[in-house]
């Protein structure tokens, strides 16, 4: 078999908080050919190593960004946004230094200037950085010195950095060129030279053996280390890699076990930790130009392809029957006679299978029924559930999905508490008022309870309800000591079995700062803290049957300073749907799936030619695609990065939200030729009629705001127009995952509000703002059946703003949220409304949310006025509200704040509120009115530092009660403050003191 040399390094990508695939990273430079045994390596000459190199600065300004300061042009620069401030370029492993050169543009218009610098160093193993030339100033002068200087370094170093303190032309740090001069020190360099695997053509009976050939190419010896070898992207096997001296090479095997029908890109990585450190880390990859094919095997196997229910959509209370489809893919028939078991709920259901011919579908009734429960449930179909068939594949006889009824969105996982399970840690537990923003974990966590994990041995051990293939583990783990987070791992068992090593990283959490202002918090390390759970997640290599008994497990080389496991989710991923026969793939179009390699250009070009109508449909086959420009519509005008043209009638379908994943690398304010400086360089940018589905959109944004402005990026973007209909999307790690619609003023002949807009079936996880946020006039639009967790903002919100074309039209109206879950938002609502009419919340479920209510209707962010009705209806909130803004303003689960103008005509009704951190329902002091409110048929229970129902002193307006059920609430049932204004009908008042007086100061 032949085999493709990389010249770019198998590095761990992270997309979410799991270890996502190994990917290859780009440098553009070839490796050179290894000496031979004993040989003595030419000397390097003296060269800029620093081109192109990672870079990174303690702030930037505008879209001045640190990657401008080695691209080898001096007509951009680096620009600091204050003093002192840092500029690190990191070579990769120790060089033998001898200057360091800085430039700024030559040109006469960059006036002289004094800049203060101090160069320093740190080693290749790590530590402090040393200083190799002392603070000093220098002069850029276009006239004397071309705007350059040069500064004698010498010594062994890898990281180089300079500290700027001050530039006389009153701007932060400037730096056009960073030139770090010098040649390579004594290193090992280890490479993968050769790639193949036995038998060569295997069945899915075949126990698959990889064979990697390691070599030594570098200068010094190198220590033992591993080898991991990938199929399709996902690390399938590792294995030891001995000792080797310069030059010398070693064959290591590497298992990979059995696998189902179908060809693999298979790719090895030698040192995939980076515990050697090598004269190029960039080297270390290689993928095989053949792919390994697995041929299917003769004999029967069978398939679940399809589940229904009768009624398809039912009712709390009805009874629902079912049918499975069952397939058999295999090449010879099975008889009549086995078990096709349905679990759902707590209740088993079997239906008896009839003969099923080789490449047929038969329709399975399944018999009695089940009574439909609350939030729905996952439904589970195992075809030969008793095993009485002898299948060439065992691992591919169950299919899940979900069945939505009555609250909150019938998601395909159970989930897991840590502290519901047995473990051995210690139990981390909210305080009474559940304080937030002081690195306190309990707060932040699903039901303000989780395990701390510290020693060897200590776990969290859970047994399974549902069969699963993948994981996703909510936790925190340290930051590192100077911030950008770390990866650590931690040990998964199932039945007693170690399964494999689930990768946790804090990059994209630990974000600190006093302020409860979201754009002034950092990620620099001090002081109190906050988002500090993240989640990784991993599809497993086989399916593990209800029952399994799974062990998170701290182990020997598990060696974070802590562990903290929240919840976990287990899943029954389906396999990789199939293209469709009327769609074209990106790979037509020159993407290359799992290689590392930037695939946008294919991307955007699919895109472009389903859109001019050259083709019907766009497919994203399964597989990592790195992406690092945001998809849009070229703008011929050319009228600049803030004024974008969106994607239009175009289909966009994937194989599966957990197969089909788009990437990016580069956090949004660090990617230089970024697309828009709020909107980022990931996702999608629709202006009408767009279909996008089952796929992931996995950002790299790590603040909001904070160090240098620099905002997180949004998945799902634009004007989005009529009839676009997003579903089974997952965004994680953006500071968005879907703002629906733009000013008018940004290009108003493009001008069109969504209308009509679907959005289903969505996972929006850990970003830095909202959820999914409907402005500009968006109206008639729906978000269904979709799950939110750990949004820095409102998960869900309508905002009825004014940068619209007509204020009298324009206006954010009889939009719908439905049946969906939100989770631990860690700042602001669950759902929010801010001003419009007509506009519903119904069916919904919110936990825990940290300091804002559950649902609010308010008139800050000087929306346009609410007129007409407003329904919250059949929803639960449980551990929502809290405090914030300086801890001075205490939030109901459900809050009402007339900021401004009025919020008439507010219906709440059948609608369950338990533990609330504050109250129940609460009416804040505001400028406006808020009348004619009606509450029916709703319970309030346990309010925990408030009351059922409170006015408070500033408020204006009236209530009716009717079938309301209090209890548990520490400040009493309906609590009037003096000097209110507002009146509660219905039920009685107790007086008591001005509990919250203060107005709110705004989200």
């Amino acid at each position: 078999m032949r085999a493709r040399r990389h010249t770019r390094r198998l590095t761990a990508v992270r997309l979410g908080a799991g270890l996502l695939a190994s990917a290859l990273v780009p440098i553009g430079t070839a490796t050179a050919a290894a000496p031979a045994p004993g040989a003595v390596a030419k000397k390097a000459a003296v060269e800029n190593l620093a081109v192109g190199k990672p870079i990174e600065a303690s702030s930037s300004t505008q879209n001045y960004f640190a990657t401008n300061a080695n691209d080898d042009s001096t007509s951009t620069y680096w620009e600091a946004s204050g003093h002192p401030s840092t500029l690190t370029v990191k070579l990769g492993a120790d060089a033998e230094l001898s200057s360091v050169v800085l430039k700024l543009n030559p040109d006469a218009a960059w006036s002289k200037r004094t800049q203060d610098i101090e160069v320093l160093g740190r080693t290749q193993d790590g530590g402090s950085y040393t200083t190799l030339k002392a603070q000093a100033d220098y002069v850029f002068d276009p006239a004397a010195n071309q705007n350059s200087v040069s500064i004698p370094v010498t010594g062994s170093y890898a990281d180089v950095q300079l500290k700027i303190s001050g530039n006389s032309s009153g701007y932060g740090g400037q730096i056009a060129e960073f030139q770090v001069n010098g040649e390579p020190a004594p290193n090992p360099d280890l490479t993968v030279s050769g790639l193949t695997w036995s038998p060569a053509a295997p069945s899915e009976n075949d126990a698959i053996t990889a064979k990697a050939t390691v070599r030594n190419t570098g200068t010094a010896d190198a220590a033992a280390t591993a080898v991991e070898v990938s199929l399709g992207g996902t690390v399938a096997g590792s294995a030891q890699v001995p000792a080797l001296e310069a030059g010398a090479s070693a064959e290591v095997d590497v298992a990979l076990g059995k696998r189902a029908e179908g060809s693999y890109t298979v790719s090895a990585v030698v040192d995939p930790a980076d515990t050697v450190a090598e004269q190029d880390n960039e080297n270390n990859s290689l993928t095989a130009e053949d792919k390994l094919t697995v041929g299917q095997s003769p004999g029967p196997d069978l398939q679940v392809t399809g589940i229904t229910s009768n009624p398809s959509s039912p009712a709390v209370g009805s009874d629902v029957t079912f049918a499975v489809k069952v397939h058999n893919r295999g090449t010879s028939a099975v008889s009549a006679g086995s078990v096709t078991r349905l679990t759902v709920g707590d209740k088993t259901l079997d239906g008896t299978a009839p003969a099923v011919a080789a490449g047929e579908t038969a329709t399975v009734g399944i018999d009695g029924s089940w009574t439909a429960t609350s939030g729905g449930a996952t439904l589970t179909a195992t075809a030969d559930a008793s095993g009485v068939v002898e299948e060439t594949n065992e691992d591919n006889n169950v299919l899940s999905r979900s069945i939505v009824v009555g609250r909150g969105a019938a998601v395909p996982y159970v989930e897991y508490e840590a502290e519901d399970g047995t473990y051995d840690g210690t139990l981390l537990e909210a305080d009474a008022e559940r304080t937030f923003g002081h690195t306190n974990f309990a707060t932040e966590s699903s039901g303000r309870k989780s395990v701390r994990l510290t020693s060897t041995g200590q776990h969290v051990e859970f047994t399974s309800t549902n069969a699963a293939n993948s994981i996703v583990v909510r936790n925190s783990i340290p930051d590192a000591p100077g911030g950008g987070g770390q990866q650590k791992t931690l040990s998964l068992y199932a039945d007693g079995q170690f399964v494999q090593k689930v990768t946790l990283s804090s990059k994209y959490s630990w974000l600190y700062g006093n302020t409860d202002q979201p754009e002034g918090l950092t990620n620099t390390p001090g002081g109190d803290a906050r988002r500090l759970f993240d989640e990784s997640h991993a599809l497993l290599a086989q399916t593990y049957p209800a029952g399994t008994k799974f062990r998170l497990q701290r182990d020997a080389g598990d060696d974070a300073a802590f562990y903290i496991v929240d919840l976990i989710d287990l899943e029954q991923v389906a396999p990789p749907a199939q293209k469709p026969a009327a769609c074209t793939s990106i790979t037509e179009y020159g993407a290359i799936p799992n290689d590392g390699i930037d695939d946008t250009t294919a991307l955007q070009k699919a895109v472009t030619a389903d859109q001019n109508g050259d083709i019907a449909c766009v497919w994203i086959p399964a597989g990592q695609w790195r992406q690092e420009q945001k998809i849009l519509t070229d703008d011929p005008q050319n009228r600049g990065q803030f004024n974008q043209v969106g994607i239009r009638d175009v289909t966009i379908r994937g194989a599966g939200m957990w197969h089909s994943q788009l990437y990016t690398l580069t956090p949004p304010h660090e990617a230089g030729g970024i697309n828009h400086p709020h909107e980022g360089n990931f996702g999608f940018d629709i202006d009408d009629n767009t279909k996008i589905s089952d796929l992931a959109i996995f950002g790299s944004g790590q603040i909001r705001g904070g160090d240098g402005n620099a905002e997180g990026g949004v998945g799902i973007n634009g004007r989005l127009g009529k009839d676009t209909k997003i579903s089974n999307v997952w965004i994680e790690h953006a500071n968005v995952g879907a703002w629906v619609g733009r000013d008018y003023s940004n290009i108003p002949e493009l001008w069109g509000p969504g209308d009509g807009l679907e959005f289903s079936g969505m996972r929006i996880r850990n970003t830095y703002a909202d959820g999914i946020n409907f402005t500009n006039g968006t109206r008639n639009s729906t978000v269904y059946n979709s799950s939110f967790r750990n949004t820095g903002d409102d998960a869900l919100a309508v905002w009825a703003s004014k940068y619209v074309k007509d204020t009298s039209v324009d206006i954010g109206h009889d939009n719908v949220f439905r049946n969906n879950t939100v989770q631990l938002p860690w700042r602001a609502n669950g759902i929010a409304v801010y001003g419009g009419y007509g506009n519903k919340i119904e069916n919904n479920l919110v936990y825990d949310t940290m300091n804002y209510p559950g649902i609010m209707l308010a008139t800050d962010h000087d929306p346009i006025p609410f007129t007409g009705q407003t329904l919250i209806a059949n929803n639960g909130l449980y551990r929502t509200g809290g405090a914030f803004w300086n801890e001075d303003q205490e939030f109901g689960a459900i809050t009402l704040f007339a900021q401004g103008p009025s919020i008439p005509g507010v219906t709440i009704r059948d609608t369950d509120i338990h533990d609330s951190t504050y109250d129940g329902i609460q009416f804040k002091t505001g400028g406006g009115d808020m009348p004619g409110v009606k509450i029916e048929s709703v319970t309030i229970s346990k309010s925990n530092n408030g009351s059922g129902i409170l006015a408070m002193g500033g408020a204006r307006g009236s209530a009716t009660l009717t079938n309301v059920d209090i209890s548990g609430s520490r400040d009493g049932d309906v609590l009037v403050e003096p000097g209110s204004q507002f009146v509660i009908d219905g039920a009685g008042s107790t007086p008591a003191a001005s509990r919250v007086g203060q107005q709110l100061s705004g989200l």
